[in-house]
């Protein structure tokens, strides 16, 4: 008999109302008796490694698209360029939401005060009561209009309800953070200046170079160390794969934070030269804080002429033990699936097929959360279980699939199976 899952009982809790006083049941917080609600997001995780850009086409009449959720960080700053308007992290904090419901809450937050306005300003007053209809028309979907998620701590998102496959409507870009969206978030961030090198102790003056950087020469200090100064700071499998090319000549440190916890680390850095390819930067971290680890790549030289698209059709689990270099300008493509990844889903990073397809199905859980978790329908459950299916599917190779990189900037890269690419009869670039 198949075990019967107990859902979790709704927790009911006394609470005070904030505006009124009064005594209520709070559930995703009502007041009965002024109407007051809150139903702020507190996220319990970690900070994600780069910033997230969500951006949400609202045609006209199309409800639907007004009815998706969002999940709405309290670092999350929202923007809507065809009425110039912006929502700034600190105007309304973590919310759990629809696109319709955080407008209605701006337009409801703007005109609270409207009627001290008049009276004391009634130009300002009136230019107020015009945008606020704009504002409330969009929320009616009246207008078209572009709906705009703006998030350093990469926290926030917008559902999409054709997830696992894109949303036409839907673009997500990721960025890195600046020092001043470092800094907001807590993160640790040096000025450069004299005053920060004088405060710190004699270890940390010994452990971070005053000048940011320390070179380890090759010759000095031999490979062994070399190696294991960078396989301290990623997986086995990955360093594995790195000096299978060659072994770094220099590798240099230098202070970072730590983008889980904002503690103090370092970061690895080293040029590798790529048989068949070209020179890669790789830049690795780990956080004797928290353990945090996170490796990077990045491309050296110079920027090629033309872009490069390379694929391979995968036959057997051989084929899923090729190495593949993919860079955070490149696409991922798998026909077989239906699958296309932007530029920048994953980043940059060194891993083998059959690694890549378990961070594309990692990745992709992390940016669907709507089709998993409590709030998913039963169809959007559905999809994402067939779509899993098939992934792993590819992963026991059941049948011939296809890997497909295109890069505009020639940075990614496939390894062959023989000795030259010419007689790898699989591979095409």
């Amino acid at each position: 008999m198949a075990a019967v899952e107990e859902e979790s009982p709704l927790q009911e809790i006394e609470s005070l109302c904030m505006r009124c006083g009064e005594n209520v049941v709070l559930m995703a917080f009502e007041c009965p008796h002024c109407h007051e609600r809150n139903n702020e997001v507190q996220f319990a995780g970690q900070l994600q490694p780069q910033g997230c850009c969500h951006t949400l086409t609202v045609l006209k009449g199309d409800t639907k698209v007004l009815s998706r959720q969002v999940v709405k960080s309290d670092s999350a700053t929202v923007q809507i360029p065809e009425l110039e308007f912006e929502v700034p992290p600190e105007a309304q904090r973590g919310t759990l939401s629809t696109v319709e419901g955080v407008l209605l809450r701006a337009a409801e937050e703007i005109g609270a005060l409207q009627e001290e306005r008049k009276k004391v300003d009634p130009s300002k007053a009136e230019a107020l009561d015009n945008f606020l209809v704009k504002l409330r028309s969009c929320a009616a979907g009246e207008s078209t209009f572009t709906f705009i998620i703006s998030d350093p701590a990469g926290n926030s998102f917008i559902e999409n309800p054709h997830a696992p496959a894109p949303d036409p409507l839907l673009s997500v870009k990721f960025y890195d953070r600046s020092k001043e969206e470092q800094e907001a978030l807590g993160f640790l961030v040096d000025s450069g200046g004299e005053e920060s090198q004088i405060d710190r102790t004699s270890e940390e003056k010994h452990k971070y170079i005053p000048a940011g950087t320390q070179k380890l020469p090759h010759g000095t200090v031999g490979a062994s160390l070399a190696h294991r100064a960078i396989a301290q700071g990623t997986s086995e499998d990955v360093a594995a794969t790195l000096f299978k090319y060659s072994a770094p000549e220099e590798v240099m440190t230098f202070p970072s934070t730590c983008s889980s916890c904002a503690a103090r680390c370092e970061t690895r850095m080293y040029a590798i030269n790529i048989p068949y390819f070209k020179e890669m930067i790789v830049m690795a971290s780990i956080c004797d804080m928290c353990g945090y680890r996170n490796s990077e790549l990045k491309p050296g030289g110079s920027i090629p002429a033309k872009g490069k698209k390379v694929s391979v059709k995968i036959f057997s689990a051989k084929d899923l033990c090729r190495d593949v270099i993919k860079s955070d300008t490149s696409t991922v493509s798998i026909p077989e699936v239906e699958l296309d990844l932007a530029p920048g889903t994953l980043g940059g990073l060194v891993t083998t097929v059959e690694g890549l397809i378990q961070q594309i199905l990692e990745r992709l859980k992390g940016m669907n959360e709507f089709v998993l978790g409590d709030s998913a329908d039963t169809e959007g459950k559905e999809r994402w279980k067939d779509f899993q299916l098939k992934m792993e599917k590819l992963l026991r190779v059941e049948q011939p699939w296809t890997l497909i990189l295109e890069d505009p900037l020639a940075n990614s890269f496939i390894a062959p199976i023989t000795d030259t690419f010419e007689d790898d009869s699989q591979l095409h670039t």
